[in-house]
């Protein structure tokens, strides 16, 4: 069989591998990638999918970056079963129209700009709403444990992978040639003790492992000492009567937030007289998915409920739905605490609360999950003096919080420990879903301690995978460095600028309208050049 990495190769978005039997050709996972423009473009390569002719899905997560080119492999001819656990089902058909709904805005708003500068808009929405609609119907529910056949030759199972609602690891069985050969897809692979979710299942056998290792250098910080520097940060912004702003993902994230706030409470941690705003419709949405699916909770949660305690449930908590609740939320004097999406804080409300609090002193913003390298989130968590937001400059003063132990992944050693069921030391593992400084010192480690071989896939490589034998590559691309010739656009930007200084009297002849146009968009450009100057600093 031929495998290709169509994402999470060397990277943490864009999850999707491509298998081909002697019978049939599927794929795990269709995620989308964020980040680094020159990532992103890689969600337009429609063609690398050849989505008409990939028989079904398998789904390990909701998450976008595990699920969010479906509606675009729909578009382009994808007709087949998408399987998925049922919480998961429901998960992406929220998730996906969300995601719709960000292209399609975004598109549009880049044509208003292309009209503004006199340009004819061409901008089209990487997918519509009705793209998005249409995956719903070609989704097909199994729960863990069961095994189906989605095709000839091919058992698939679901173990929970305990990292978000319905999260699954993927257990694959192939007969090929008189052979089986075992596939295991980790997924994201869950926290040990985390709030709300079971423990990662333990799977004993695979001849191929493809592992995830976002966090494969590091360790979580304990529940415990997370929940105190959550404490911390209200009570900075509290004593100071400014706002608590934590960018959160819609789905688990958001929701293990809500029960560490309720713990705070029951310990006696969070004002009584501070509102909470939970401002993300899709949030909202997914917390009620969530009440749905008690039965996928740990027992500690599950006990809690029974004795009518909901941890989702806090006496502060205030729904923000509409913009404007969402507006007003801004409007509002004194201390509050914000959940809002999305968690990487390159889309949704959250940038609105970024923009009104970023610069206030007493204001936190807490970051409670990964955030890619390109991101907002990224930048700010480095270091950054000074963030763009809606073409405008944002200085930071708020005190800025990083607290990892609310991950909904596991850490290296949580990593090290699952890796640790497998018996068959003839396995081969192929690192994903990890940036390659993280994967090559999990790699390490994984070799120290087991001895097992570790590969690092990159994007585009191709591997034929037969049991027993030994691994062949069929295409092993060159790593991707775009090409910059730095003199050549430092001679072209001082052009661009003599340009518009001849241009200064024609400028000062404008209505007060053009010119403050004209102004919002050199003020745009002279942002650019801050952030080049503030990531050589």
């Amino acid at each position: 069989m031929k495998i290709t990495f169509l994402g999470a190769a060397r990277t943490v978005t864009g999850s999707c591998y491509i298998i081909e039997t002697e019978k049939s050709r599927f794929a795990v996972d269709c995620g989308m990638h964020q980040g680094k423009e020159e990532i992103e473009k890689r969600n337009w390569a429609t063609d690398l999918y050849d989505p008409a002719r990939i028989d079904f899905f398998i789904i390990t997560h909701a998450h976008i970056d595990h699920t969010g080119l479906l509606p675009r492999m729909v578009q382009n001819g994808f007709r087949g079963p998408v399987y998925a656990t049922e919480p998961t089902g429901d998960l992406i058909k929220i998730l996906l129209l969300d995601s719709a709904h960000i292209q399609e805005v975004e598109a549009g708003w880049k044509n208003k700009k292309m009209q503004r500068n006199g340009r004819q808009p061409n901008i089209l929405p990487l997918y519509n709403v009705t793209d998005a609609e249409d995956v719903g119907p070609l989704i097909k529910a199994k729960t863990y444990g069961e095994p189906f056949l989605p095709a000839e030759g091919v058992q698939v199972k679901f173990q929970d992978a305990g990292h978000i609602l319905g999260a699954a690891i993927v257990e694959i069985f192939i007969e090929e040639s008189g052979t089986s050969t075992k596939l295991v897809f980790s997924g994201d692979i869950g926290r040990s003790n985390q709030l709300l979710m079971e423990d990662p299942a333990k799977v004993h056998e695979a001849d191929f492992l493809f592992m995830e290792s976002t966090y494969g250098n590091r360790n979580h910080k304990g529940e415990e000492e997370s929940l105190q520097e959550l404490a911390e940060a209200i009570n900075y912004s509290y004593a100071r009567r400014e706002k608590v702003i934590i960018p959160a993902f819609a789905v688990e994230r958001t929701q293990e937030i809500l029960y560490s706030l309720y713990l705070l409470s029951l310990e006696g941690k969070l004002p009584q007289d501070i509102p909470i705003f939970l401002d993300s419709p899709l949030a909202i949405q997914a917390t009620e998915i969530f009440r749905r699916y008690r039965s996928y909770f740990d027992s500690d949660t599950q006990k809690l409920m029974k004795n009518n305690q909901n941890p989702l449930d806090l006496l502060q908590l205030k729904f923000s739905s509409t913009t404007i609740q969402s507006v007003q939320i801004n409007e509002m004097k004194g201390p509050a605490i914000v959940i809002s999406a999305s968690g990487m804080a390159n889309a949704g409300r959250i940038k609105h609360h970024l923009r009104h609090n970023l610069w206030r002193p007493g204001a936190s913003i807490v970051f409670v999950g990964f955030q890619a390298e390109g991101t907002p989130g990224r930048r700010i968590v480095d270091g950054a003096k000074k963030i763009r937001i809606f073409n405008e400059d944002i200085v930071i003063n708020a005190k800025i919080f990083t607290i990892n132990g609310f991950s909904a992944h596991a850490g290296k050693n949580q990593l090290l420990d699952w890796l640790g069921h497998f018996q068959n030391k003839k396995m081969q593992i192929f690192l994903v879903h990890g940036e390659l400084s993280v994967q090559e010192q999990l790699a390490a480690a994984i070799r120290e301690r087991y001895g097992f071989t570790v590969e690092i896939p990159e994007y585009l490589e191709e591997i034929q995978l037969q049991t027993g034998a030994q691994l062949q590559y069929v295409k092993r691309p060159e790593p991707m460095v775009p090409q910059f010739d730095l003199d050549a656009t430092l001679n072209e930007l001082k052009a661009k600028i003599q340009q518009i200084s001849g241009l200064k009297q024609k400028i000062l002849l404008l209505s007060p309208a053009r010119k403050s146009e004209i102004g919002d968009l050199l003020k745009e450009a002279g942002g650019s050049f801050d952030e080049v100057k503030s990531r050589l600093l």
